[in-house]
């Protein structure tokens, strides 16, 4: 890793992509987020100071574990001008995601178990499907993807068909 001497003070965005291991696209990425912030030289140049080399790691590491950027930003906001984030910073910061990951971690557990009780069959019923329509309040009524052709029945007049939905109701995850 390259070393940079600690009488420079600002970094080039060359100089903090090497140092952090980001892309100097992340950067001007994370700088058009607001997690970052640079100067620009007379020649339009960008100049990090040398506490974004804290924050790129500080950002990398939260979304590693899958905290959103907007989050990241708002917790970046927080602390006053010009400190980087410390080790007490993550700390208090990272209790504070914990519930939030761990509600991920439950909605990600149940998606998994439901994964093969739904693909399985190959119908993904709305009745019994919890990954293509979770919550759902037509089931109750009827199984099936039949949403669809009640749409098609209503938009012509009536209860009939048109013509090419006439296909025959094929039973679906136990009709």
């Amino acid at each position: 890793m390259p070393q940079i001497p600690e009488k420079i003070q600002e970094l080039t965005v060359g100089q903090l992509a090497a140092r952090s291991g980001a892309a100097v696209s992340a950067l001007h990425f994370y700088e058009s987020k607001g997690l970052i912030h640079s100067r620009r030289t007379s020649g339009n140049q960008r100049r990090y100071s040398r506490d974004a080399l804290r924050r790129v790691a500080f950002v990398r590491a939260a979304q590693r574990v899958g905290i959103p950027l907007a989050t990241i930003r708002e917790a970046l906001a927080e602390l006053p001008e010009g400190r980087t984030p410390t080790e007490e910073d993550w700390a208090r910061l990272s209790r504070s995601w914990r519930s939030e990951l761990d509600e991920r971690i439950k909605q990600l557990n149940r998606l998994r178990d439901h994964l093969t009780d739904c693909i399985g069959c190959g119908c993904l019923s709305l009745e019994t499907c919890v990954l293509s329509n979770p919550d759902d309040a037509f089931g109750e009524r009827r199984a099936g993807s039949r949403l669809l052709v009640e749409r098609r029945a209503s938009a012509t007049g009536g209860g009939r068909r048109p013509s090419h939905a006439q296909e025959p109701e094929v039973p679906c995850c136990g009709d």
